[in-house]
């Protein structure tokens, strides 16, 4: 493996690792097609543009984004525009702390 390929690997590990740490705070996964957040508050609203096209505005607060490269994933407010599907789900406690393998509390 190089070294780039073992950096990628580790950072992705770690990655993991917090997102698994942090997830417990936050009420809702938000998946777009570019990235996945975890956030407490969620607006999602359907516009159509000028031409009749419909697209998603999300906005969430008290966010958190799982994406690799950056120095700090947690984030205040963040606003989405996006022509593709929005999934966004309200997480269960219970079934998160037993998908994983977390202590109960």
């Amino acid at each position: 493996m190089s070294e780039i390929e073992n950096y990628e690997a580790d950072a992705e590990l770690a990655l993991y690792r917090e997102y698994r740490d942090v997830i417990n705070i936050f009420r809702y996964v938000v998946e777009t097609e570019r990235r996945f957040y975890l956030a407490n508050d969620v607006d999602v609203r359907v516009r159509a543009s000028s031409g009749g096209e419909v697209f998603f505005e999300v906005n969430l607060s008290d966010a958190w984004v799982w994406d690799i490269y950056r120095t700090s994933r947690f984030i205040r407010s963040v606003r989405i525009v996006t022509f593709k599907d929005v999934n966004v789900e309200e997480l269960n406690k219970a079934d998160i702390t037993r998908e994983l393998d977390l202590p109960h509390g």
